[in-house]
């Protein structure tokens, strides 16, 4: 395992971590602690050191398997959660200083911790990031050691931009990959300016990024893949990266061509960490098997230059018309 410096927090991680998304959300299956736990010590045993997760998934229950899984451990696992995408309705109204105070305390006691990490405000309302007050709150947790640091977790690389502007916020999560790929321009340069961290997710393009999706392919009632294509429940560009599907499968068509048996998911996460800007990726994983193959990736050689112009030109011809611009 290959570790980079996340940004000012001066934490160690390892470059290809683990998001659990997907041993507590909305991926069609319900939450199964067994296999959180295994796919949390598989990742582990293999040199992951930092894990992200979220109060909303799952109602605390990956942060639970999460706190119970790196008790067992002796070296240090950095663990990173997230706050504020409970509150209903999720508006800026609802981000007081109370709940998001409450908000963290509740997740000391998810994960049995009596210091966290680094606390993330959860992809907040635009209004939020233009109150002072909220992001000073958190300083006053820090001083208080309930939290190490904190980040802010975007949907639109002008929300990354307007979060920087506050010296405290020290990483931010945003969605980066093939089919999303404007973070690289202006906003990876700002970062490294600032010393900000940069925690990449949904490397993958909700799997589209595997190769292994059709036409064909069906995904549950209670997958967000099924009922958030159009953004219905959250913000669409969290589900296929925003792309219309069809559209996504033509583009991985003509990247698995290219490509031929190189192993496309791997490839896609290798795409991401070849930008130097980039902390850490946080692919999600359903099993301890898939968990273990992300971490591959790694072992891949460096893309060449060539193959990173042919995977841009892909990107400009069939998606970037329909994201670039929106994220």
């Amino acid at each position: 395992m290959i570790y980079r410096t996340l940004g000012k927090t001066n934490f160690n991680i390892s470059e290809i971590s683990l998001g659990t998304w997907q041993v507590g959300g909305k991926w069609g299956s319900p939450f199964d602690p067994n296999n959180a736990e295994a796919i949390l010590k598989t990742a582990i045993d293999s040199g992951v050191n930092f894990i992200d997760t979220a109060d909303v998934y799952s109602d605390g229950l990956s942060e639970k398997a999460v706190g119970k899984a790196v008790k067992s451990y002796q070296q240090k696992i950095y663990i990173a959660t997230k706050c504020g995408r409970k509150f209903q309705p999720h508006v800026d109204a609802s981000y007081t200083l109370t709940a998001l105070r409450k908000s963290v305390e509740d997740s000391l006691q998810n994960i049995s911790v009596d210091h966290i990490d680094l606390i993330q405000l959860h992809c907040p309302p635009w209004e939020t990031y233009y109150r002072p007050e909220v992001f000073d709150l958190f300083d006053r947790l820090k001083a208080e050691g309930k939290i190490g640091a904190l980040g802010v977790s975007v949907e639109k690389v002008e929300q990354a931009i307007k979060a920087m502007e506050y010296d405290n916020v020290t990483t931010i999560q945003i969605i980066f990959n093939m089919f999303r790929q404007r973070p690289s321009e202006l906003f990876f340069d700002l970062a490294k300016d600032k010393n900000v961290g940069i925690i990449v997710r949904v490397p993958l393009a909700s799997g589209l990024l595997t190769g292994t999706y059709s036409a064909n392919t069906t995904f549950g009632a209670d997958d967000h893949r099924t009922f958030n294509r159009n953004g219905d429940a959250f913000d669409k560009g969290e589900t296929f990266s925003g792309i219309n599907y069809d559209k996504g499968l033509e583009a991985v068509r003509i990247l698995k061509d290219h490509f031929g048996d190189t192993n496309l998911a791997l490839l896609a996460i290798k795409w991401v960490l070849m930008y130097d800007a980039v902390s850490c990726v946080i692919p999600g994983a359903s099993s301890p098997s898939q968990a273990e193959n992300n971490l591959l990736a790694a072992d891949l050689p460096q893309i060449s230059a060539d193959d990173m112009l042919f995977i841009k030109s892909v990107y400009d011809q069939y998606i970037k018309g329909d994201v670039h611009q929106v994220w």
